[in-house]
């Protein structure tokens, strides 16, 4: 039997700018000192915090197990797959963009990034900029920056708590204020700023201007229906399935068996988070990890059968790397 079990996560909370000192709407006991833009749950240096792998980072964990951890569905067997964390913007991110698979190896880079941005809360008003204008250039956008005017130019549109969003990669992009995000994204941190409202940080545009394109899939997702288990009482909803991640949201209350193998055969990693409620992961002949709200559980793909188990009502988004090729996922803006 494999030493791998549910790996409960250490978030790691990034100071940033634009962040909050009120993470309550996730993080309700935690206090802070400085502004938090992020947490990040999954990245190669978050750490286990329960277990005999306490302490040790995925990325090490990736190398070690390879695809026991990682499953076979994933791209590189000693690397971690997913990067999962929150956002908490108070303040509007700088307009940035990542660049897609073939840029990103074309400037040195492994794979590209690609995300997705679930909204697990947002006041009213809030938005984000997705994309450049219908018939705006990349040239044109190049000289409303040097202007000072980029925010002009980008497409702003508003969101609601439920929504996922697809970002992918060559889409200019920002979040505004109001709302809390859980991204899941490709495993990479790379990142060109474009714009930043003259707060002084350094931007690069030659390789973000080299990224960006002027028409991409990104969008909100268009999903079908939520689908009712357990005779009603539970239900899943398919937010999304692209070429990297799927993402599902489950509302459970009734316990859900789980499986970390799809009907192809092929084995991924599952990464839980919880947005609301509190249950327990379970898994034959290992100990039983909690699931709060906030939390990020990883289940190693060797662990093949696992069981959440809510107390009273859990909600939680379950990430995963398919195992084929699937297609952009369907969008409107």
């Amino acid at each position: 039997m494999t030493q791998l079990y549910p790996l409960l996560m250490s978030p790691v909370f990034d100071p940033r700018p634009w962040g909050t000192l009120d993470l309550s709407a996730i993080y309700p006991n935690h206090k802070f000192n400085e502004p938090i833009g992020e947490a990040w749950l999954t990245g190669d240096n978050c750490v286990v915090a329960n277990g005999p792998l306490g302490k040790r980072s995925l990325a090490d964990l990736s190398k070690e197990f390879g695809s026991e951890l990682v499953g076979t569905a994933a791209r590189d067997p000693q690397r971690f797959p997913l990067l999962v964390k929150f956002l908490f913007p108070e303040e509007k991110l700088s307009v940035q963009v990542h660049p897609d698979d073939a840029t990103a190896q074309r400037f040195g880079e492994p794979w590209g990034k690609t995300e997705c941005w679930y909204v697990a809360h947002a006041k009213p008003g809030s938005q984000i900029a997705l994309g450049l204008k219908p018939g705006v250039t990349v040239a044109q956008f190049e000289q409303s920056i040097h202007e000072k005017r980029a925010e002009e130019l980008l497409n702003w549109i508003n969101v609601y708590q439920g929504e996922m969003i697809y970002v992918a990669g060559g889409t200019v992009h920002t979040l505004g204020p109001g709302s809390v995000i859980v991204e899941t994204q490709q495993q990479s941190d790379t990142t060109y700023r474009l714009y930043d409202y003259g707060r002084g940080r350094p931007l690069d545009l030659e390789r973000g201007l080299a990224s960006v394109k002027e028409h991409t899939a990104a969008g909100k997702v268009i999903r079908p229906a939520p689908v009712s288990i357990h005779g009603g009482k539970s239900r899943r909803s398919s937010m999304i399935a692209a070429p990297y991640f799927t993402v599902d949201l489950f509302e459970l209350n009734e316990p859900q068996v789980f499986s970390t193998v799809d009907n192809s055969g092929k084995t991924s990693v599952q990464i839980m988070v919880a947005v609301e409620g509190c249950g327990f992961v379970e898994a034959q002949d290992r100990d039983p990890v909690t699931l709060a709200k906030g939390d990020a559980v990883v289940i190693p793909a060797a662990v093949q059968g696992f069981t959440v188990r809510p107390q009273w009502q859990s909600e939680f988004l379950k990430a995963s790397v398919p195992s084929g090729t699937v297609p952009e996922p369907a969008t409107r803006m």
